[in-house]
């Protein structure tokens, strides 16, 4: 499977922390939760998109 990139914001647990961006390459949406998830931990709070499926047309 090819690998994708994915964009995020990251608020570590800290209530006062301010979100960090990231860009990484992941094969998937799982695979790319689960990167982020090892590196700031289970608590962290994230936005996550990939910008390939971000451009799509959605379907009414």
């Amino acid at each position: 499977m090819p690998v994708r990139e994915f964009r995020a914001i990251v608020w570590a647990p800290d209530p006062e922390s301010i979100g960090k961006r990231e860009a990484f390459w992941a094969e998937d949406l799982e695979g790319a939760v689960k990167q982020l998830q090892v590196k700031y931990g289970e608590d962290a709070v994230f936005t996550l998109h990939n910008e390939e499926d971000a451009a799509a047309p959605r379907n009414a």
